[in-house]
């Protein structure tokens, strides 16, 4: 651990040139004591490290000094990978190896280069997950995942539906959607998603698997992805749309079912309203769908539905008169 955070400390000079010893305290999340025990073993092993006096003084390398030691632990290089991702990073357990690698690609740069990280953070930021997410709080299990994941080792799983059931599983990967995270596995039937939200427990099961090589996890999970939402689509209802009813469509419904009911649309009446199918998931959905719409769509089939929209628009009627 010392070693670790002395070799961090070198880079942080290396990198930044003159830090106080408070700014050393931050970045190393230590004391300023334990900085200055640390910068006399530094100096003791002959690492050249200079104090400068006054205001704008600090702790600097003497000489254009430079370690070598800025290669990369197979850890550390996994991560690199995950650096521009902090979030989902410190969610699975990797934060520091992040940290590090990123430590250790500045302190390998040229000076000019080095604003570079500083520059794209202030200009590009990733926020995975989507408005009112609960982000503070990870499922309890996914950095537990995450390692099985990287080491490919087989874990078994106790999972919850209705009732909660065991499994045994190769993890071949973890997907982050819209801030819920998913467990891709193969299972004795096949491959198999999994929330890691619903996953109550995770413990080693064995030997490390095979992983297939000619498995591909984004591809995979795209094509999951669609298929899942196909599969939910089980209800058709007819409509009509305004044009600006034919706008708000991707809005309201999900991208496959858009792109059936904008293909089966017909031709636009002398009003510029269009006849239209609508996959949906179920009716009471729909009745959700619909009502977004407000007064640019009107159910034409099934009938139940309809009626129910002509009772919802007749208390919006007695709500507003």
């Amino acid at each position: 651990m010392r070693a670790a955070r002395l070799i961090t400390m070198v880079l942080l000079l290396q990198a930044r040139g003159t830090l106080t010893a408070a700014e050393i305290a931050a970045e190393l999340e230590v004391s300023e004591r334990t900085v200055y025990r640390d910068v006399l073993e530094l100096s003791a092993a002959g690492v050249p490290i200079y104090a400068e006096q006054g205001r704008a003084g600090g702790y600097r390398l003497v000489g254009g000094y430079r370690t070598r030691l800025t290669g990369l632990s197979r850890a550390e290089a996994e991560a690199l990978f995950l650096a521009g991702l902090p979030g989902p990073a410190r969610d699975m357990g990797l934060d520091e190896p992040v940290r590090n690698v990123r430590r250790k690609v500045l302190a390998a740069l040229p000076p000019a280069l080095r604003e570079a990280s500083q520059r794209a953070g202030q200009r590009f930021h990733l926020d995975a997950p989507g408005w009112f997410a609960d982000t503070d709080h990870p499922p309890e299990q996914l950095a537990e995942l995450a390692a099985a994941v990287w080491q490919d080792r087989t874990v078994t799983l106790r999972y919850r539906r209705r009732e909660e059931v065991t499994r045994t599983v190769e993890p071949y990967g973890l997907v982050l959607k819209n801030g819920i995270w998913y467990l891709v596995g193969r299972v004795e039937g096949g491959l198999r998603t999994y929330r890691v939200d619903r996953i109550t427990g995770v413990e080693a099961a064995g030997d490390d698997f095979d992983r297939d090589p000619e498995f591909d996890l984004p591809s995979f999970w795209a094509e999951r992805a669609t298929e899942f939402v196909r599969q939910m689509l089980r209800e058709t209802i007819t409509l009509r749309l305004s044009p600006d009813g034919v706008r708000m469509l991707r809005f309201v419904a999900e991208p496959p079912a858009v792109r059936d009911a904008l293909a089966a649309a017909g031709e636009p009446d002398p009003d510029g309203w269009v006849r239209t199918r609508l996959p949906v998931e179920s009716l009471d959905v729909a009745y959700s769908y619909v009502l977004r719409f407000g007064p640019e769509a009107e159910v034409l089939e099934p009938p139940a539905l309809r009626e129910r929209l002509a009772s919802a628009a007749r208390r919006l009627g007695d709500l507003y008169r």
